[in-house]
């Protein structure tokens, strides 16, 4: 009879470690490339070639190259491997807590800033693959689901708080959210028009304020 060694045993870790290194690898080489040769030029071969992980073990870690492209965007989003969602971390639950609704919205305008100067170029390669693959297509969906759920919680915050300007309903609040706090308006102000990140920062902080609170 064969004994598998267990996770907390040495040759367990030792598995584990290995495994995390691999992925690592495989996420970032794609990372490289997704860039450098877009979505549909990259090939799990070139992947494979790129990160120094056997492509036997790139299929079985990811199964697909859309599987590598889903856990570098949810890497990327949450700020690291193993990080926990976004929603779910310390500073966006002590935001979503914040009895002032201004710093309040300040912090969220920061988070946002930090969540898609890591993501734009994954965002958009996403949206371009999307264009042509029905599997990616899907997974855009998803993540535009996800990123609505999570922003919902800002309005519901506000809404609770009586902070919302008084004709303003929570779910007008989350259509303002969801707008404002979007990737493309990320890439239309810091890509297309230039705007230092900072600068877009302190702009979406000021016309969520102004456009949710009352003055």
């Amino acid at each position: 009879m064969v004994v598998e060694p267990t996770t907390d045993s040495p040759e367990g870790k030792g598995r584990q470690a290995r495994t995390r290194l691999a992925r690592n690898a495989v996420v970032e080489a794609a990372r490289t490339l997704f860039v450098e040769r877009g979505y549909a030029a990259t090939t799990m071969e070139a992947i494979s070639d790129r990160s120094d992980v056997p492509a036997a073990t790139v299929y079985r870690l990811f199964s697909s190259k859309l599987g590598i492209l889903r856990a570098l965007i949810d890497v990327s989003v949450a700020g690291g491997e193993g990080a926990a969602p976004l929603a779910d971390q310390p500073t966006a639950q002590a935001l979503l807590a914040d009895p002032d609704p201004v710093r309040q919205l300040k912090g969220f305008a920061a988070v946002c800033r930090e969540v898609n100067t890591r993501t734009e170029p994954l965002y958009r390669i996403l949206v371009s693959a999307a264009g042509s693959d029905p599997d990616a297509n899907a997974l855009l969906a998803e993540r535009t689901r996800r990123r609505s759920a999570g922003q919902d919680l800002i309005a519901r915050a506000l809404a609770r708080a009586g902070a919302l300007k008084p004709e303003l309903r929570e779910r007008d609040a989350a259509d303002i959210i969801h707008a404002l706090l979007s990737p493309e308006v990320y890439q239309l102000l810091v890509i297309d028009r230039r705007w230092r990140p900072q600068r877009y920062e302190q702009w979406l902080a000021q016309i969520l304020i102004d456009q949710l609170l009352p003055r």
